[in-house]
């Protein structure tokens, strides 16, 4: 839907016009998974699919929620019970936002509140970092409070951590809030100091596709957490504040005062050599080199894959199927157990790619993928 569309719903269920709208895209990783809750590097990437929200205030506590993408009337939360696990619908994480802000002594008295959003959910693309971002920008702007975009990342992730109970990194949400179009962001997890870094591939006659397998994850489940559980025994073991400070360089060294830790050792093993992947990407781009980043994106599919086990039949069909059809790189993006892969690949050849794809899904037996461009888009704004 487009602002004026989602303007208009909301004054159909709230009979007075909304004060604004707003919209926060999702986002595509180019490189760095789960580097990002280990104060390590990242380099996603906004999409042009956002989540789109027209707000208006209120004054009397009282958060009332519409979403145009799921069945059901409005929501009505009162400010002074929204609590941490109290919510496990869609609704916890609007309400986890408000419970952020005011959590962090921002005087937010309540908003009527219309969503809707055309990044797909549970396919890795942050839909849930675009509907907190969205939120938080709208608010910061109507309740004046003055917050920087990497503060308001900040105050989203503390929602999904603690308020919807989701571990998960910084970089949705800075993804979400930072991005330029036109460009991939380099992002330092422990600073949080980025770089736009310029990333236009249809001016070099390249495409990067996203492939939604259709295969549906919960960062909020229990393997994501076992993941970032076993990294924080891996830094503890080495005696690092986090595994960011084992350097590429000392890796081998590192494996080897893990002994037997067997599981410990591919999870290290991973975020080391991803940390060192996102560095050499951002050097092949600024030099200009934009294809030769294809082999460095598959090998992290490989490290995905066969250390941190994260992988599923679907997004290794999208890569070897890919690969197998000339495509210059490919990985699964985000934060795994489903979602999507990503193809670059020469402009000319997309059709081939998808059809290639297509055909192996049908032969496997798997529900058809869903096969997009991804543009580099603009961060989060508002609309109206």
């Amino acid at each position: 839907m487009g602002a004026q569309q989602v303007a208009q719903r909301f004054t159909e269920l709230y009979g007075a016009q909304p004060e604004g709208v707003w919209a926060a895209p999702g986002r595509v990783n180019l490189i760095g998974e789960h580097t990002d809750y280990n104060d390590g590097f990242v380099m996603p990437f906004a999409l042009p699919h956002r989540a789109t929200a027209a707000l208006a205030r209120r004054d009397d506590g009282v958060l009332r929620l519409h979403s145009a993408d799921i069945e059901g009337g409005v929501a009505e939360l009162r400010l002074d019970t929204l609590a941490p696990g109290s919510d496990e619908n869609w609704t916890a994480y609007p309400a986890g936002v408000v419970w952020a802000l005011r959590e962090a002594g921002h005087a937010v008295t309540g908003a009527d509140v219309h969503l809707s959003s055309t990044v797909p959910t549970g396919a890795g693309l942050s839909s849930s970092a675009a509907l907190e971002v969205v939120i938080a920008l709208a608010l910061n702007d109507l309740y004046g409070l003055g917050l920087q975009r990497w503060q308001l990342a900040r105050l989203c992730q503390r929602a999904e951590n603690v308020y919807v109970g989701a571990p998960t990194g910084i970089m949705d949400q800075t993804a979400s809030a930072c991005c330029e179009q036109g460009h991939a962001l380099f992002l330092d997890t422990r600073d949080l100091s980025q770089r736009q870094i310029p990333f236009d591939l249809a001016a070099e006659g390249l495409r990067l596709l996203v492939v939604d397998t259709q295969v549906k994850h919960a960062h909020s489940g229990g393997e994501y957490g076992k993941r970032r559980a076993g990294c924080e025994k891996g830094a503890a073991l080495l005696g690092v504040d986090a595994l960011r400070d084992v350097p590429y360089a000392g890796l081998d060294a590192a494996l080897e005062r893990l002994g037997d830790e067997a599981e410990v050792r591919r999870l290290v093993r991973h975020i080391v050599t991803e940390n060192h992947r996102v560095e050499r990407v951002v050097e092949l781009l600024r030099a200009g080199d934009t294809r030769a980043i294809g082999p460095v994106l598959t090998e992290g599919h490989a490290s995905l894959r066969d250390d941190f086990r994260i992988s599923c039949p679907e997004l290794d069909l999208v890569v070897d199927t890919a690969l197998a059809t000339g495509a210059l790189g490919a990985r699964m993006t985000g934060g795994g157990f489903g979602g999507s892969a990503i193809v670059l690949t020469e402009a000319a050849d997309v059709d081939t790619h998808t059809k290639a794809v297509e055909e192996a899904f049908a032969a496997a037996g798997f529900t058809a993928p869903r096969v997009f461009e991804a543009v580099p888009s603009a961060g989060a704004r508002r609309l109206v």
